[in-house]
């Protein structure tokens, strides 16, 4: 995973988490859904990424 998608992908997380908490501290249940589903898009995106990665390793098989 590039270094930029993953600390995009952390930044959006955290940004996700804020705004819930934020929500929640004020009651605003629209804060505290978007900052839910921004947190979940962002776990899925990294988990995207971690599969991406796994799958296209650098590790090639050395030809005979």
């Amino acid at each position: 995973m590039s270094e930029q998608n993953r600390a995009g992908n952390k930044a959006d997380e955290y940004k996700g988490k804020a705004k819930e908490s934020l929500g929640k501290a004020t009651g605003n249940e629209q804060w505290q859904a978007e900052g839910k589903t921004e947190k979940t898009t962002s776990k899925l995106k990294q988990a995207g990424e971690k599969a991406k990665d796994a799958l296209t390793s650098d590790k090639k098989p050395k030809a005979p």
